[in-house]
């Protein structure tokens, strides 16, 4: 494996200091040169410890089931620009459940309208929606009516 191929692996827009994998035998030595050559430290899950992967395989599995069971990519460029809109989409506009409902990143304020209840709009704000993944997805927030 080639340094191109490993930094086509690991975007270089981040600096990552780890990288978890598994103790399968498919892995060459050549990716652990690689990698101490990025400066990153492998951590391998622990031995016989099958639940040590849960977290990939939740994410693993949420990727294909929100996105790619519904995209067909046509080469690597495009996929990986259909991920990324993805990934900020998850991290910025997704709600998750575990936080409360929440957001990991919320990338801005969103406006409540004050003195209304939830089902009724405040008469300065409206609704809008922003289509993620070509309409695939859409993000909801209330904007103000301009004067």
């Amino acid at each position: 494996m080639d340094s191109a191929a490993v930094s086509r692996a690991i975007p270089s827009e981040h600096s990552y200091r780890f990288l978890i994998r598994d103790r399968d035998s498919i892995f060459a030595t050549e990716v652990d040169e690689q990698l101490k050559a990025f400066g990153m430290r492998e951590l391998r899950t622990p031995v016989r410890a099958p639940q040590a992967n849960a977290y990939c395989e939740r994410l693993v599995g949420t990727v294909r089931r929100e996105c790619l069971d519904f995209m067909i990519p046509l080469g690597e460029k495009q996929l990986g620009r259909i991920l990324a809109e993805w990934v900020t989409h998850y991290d910025q506009g997704r709600p998750h459940l575990s936080l409360g409902p929440g957001i990991p990143e919320p990338a801005e304020v969103f406006l409540t309208p004050q003195g209304h209840d939830r089902h009724s709009l405040a008469p300065d704000c409206k609704l809008s929606a922003r289509a993620i993944l070509g309409g695939l997805h859409h993000e909801y927030r209330w904007e103000r009516i301009a004067a």
